[in-house]
């Protein structure tokens, strides 16, 4: 699919411009390595013209390209790697796996450049014989993402036309997700929160709903559970599903999520943090990612017509931390 895109501002290099249109616009990530290798193939074009590698961009003038076609899977950048993985469904065209927390999802050129890695993509291939191959030599399969620290149900395609009919369904929001995420303070009730969300222009590592140019997001919060003044158990079910959405959205509203290292994480001295009984600090404190998870997926079989939903169970992280906080609870009320 071609992309168009008339550049809202000047640029210097037409590779920071296109870098910068995932970033804000899809809220995706493309390196600058990979942006120039598209340039120096001829596939990006600035006002009609093919644009050269250090060509400037001005305000305005129309970019258009096309990512480079599906190649087949290297085996050299990803291979199969025995490991526990918990598979929820499975048929000839799809599975849906419980991802563990820790891992990425896929992995990047950045990693790669760095050495051998295990991600997700790694555990699937010493589960699943066949995988899709239009997500492209790093991405078998893959349809959809969630955060490294973020665990639960995530659906990959066996084939290309599995693919293509799952990225329908999720581009057209006809998927059913619904996460739970163990948050600072008191939520009670139910709550819609609706924003653009994009790059952050402070911290490029953050998404921001602070954004003049962003994709429209949408998420629901239900209250399941709140632990004396300084906890909630909230259960989000996403309308869309942008990259950080529930954990830039909770902490919006005052409730950032436990143990996230990058939306939530208070002073020594902030009252949210010393409000948390010390058993609950000194678990949120020895966790490396937010207690978010990914408990339930639902859709329609794109080849069969049924309705599929799964419910992946928490890890022992998620576990061990809800568990503390209902003793909390418990031993408040007696």
């Amino acid at each position: 699919m071609d992309r168009v895109w008339k550049a809202d501002r000047e640029y210097r290099r037409v590779d920071l411009a296109v870098v910068d249109f995932y970033l804000r616009v899809l809220s995706e990530e493309r390196s600058r390595s990979q942006i120039q290798r598209w340039i120096e193939q001829g596939l990006i074009r600035v006002s009609g013209t093919v644009a050269g590698a250090s060509q400037s961009v001005q305000k305005g003038e129309k970019l258009t390209w096309s990512e480079p076609a599906a190649v087949a899977m290297s085996m050299d950048a990803v291979f199969p790697v025995e490991g526990d993985l918990e598979i929820l469904f499975e048929d000839e065209d799809l599975a849906i796996v419980n991802k563990p927390p820790g891992i990425s999802v896929h992995p990047s050129e950045s990693e790669m450049a760095k050495g051998p890695t295990t991600t997700l993509v790694h555990l699937l291939l010493g589960k699943i014989k066949h995988m899709s191959g239009v997500g492209g030599v790093l991405r078998p399969g893959i349809v959809h993402r969630i955060d490294k620290w973020t665990s639960g149900s995530l659906v990959v395609s066996k084939n290309d036309w599995t693919h293509q009919k799952l990225s329908e369904l999720f581009a057209a929001h006809d998927i059913q997700r619904a996460y739970w995420a163990l948050a600072y303070g008191v939520f009670k009730g139910s709550q819609k929160v609706e924003s653009l969300l994009g790059r952050s222009t402070v911290d490029r590592k953050k998404i921001s709903s602070h954004v003049r140019n962003g994709r429209h997001a949408e998420s629901h919060f239900k209250s399941l559970a709140v632990y004396g003044h300084y906890a909630s158990w909230i259960e989000a079910r996403l309308k869309t599903g942008r990259t950080h959405q529930i954990r830039v959205h909770l902490a919006d509203l005052g409730h950032s999520i436990l143990a996230d290292p990058t939306y939530g994480i208070p002073s020594a001295k902030h009252p949210k943090w010393l409000a948390l009984p010390e058993e609950i600090r000194e678990l949120v404190a020895a966790s490396p990612g937010q207690a978010l998870h990914a408990r339930t997926l639902g859709f329609v079989h794109p080849r069969t017509g049924a309705s599929i939903e799964v419910q992946a169970e928490p890890p022992a992280s998620f576990s061990v931390l809800l568990k503390a906080l209902e003793k909390t609870k418990e031993a408040a009320i007696s």
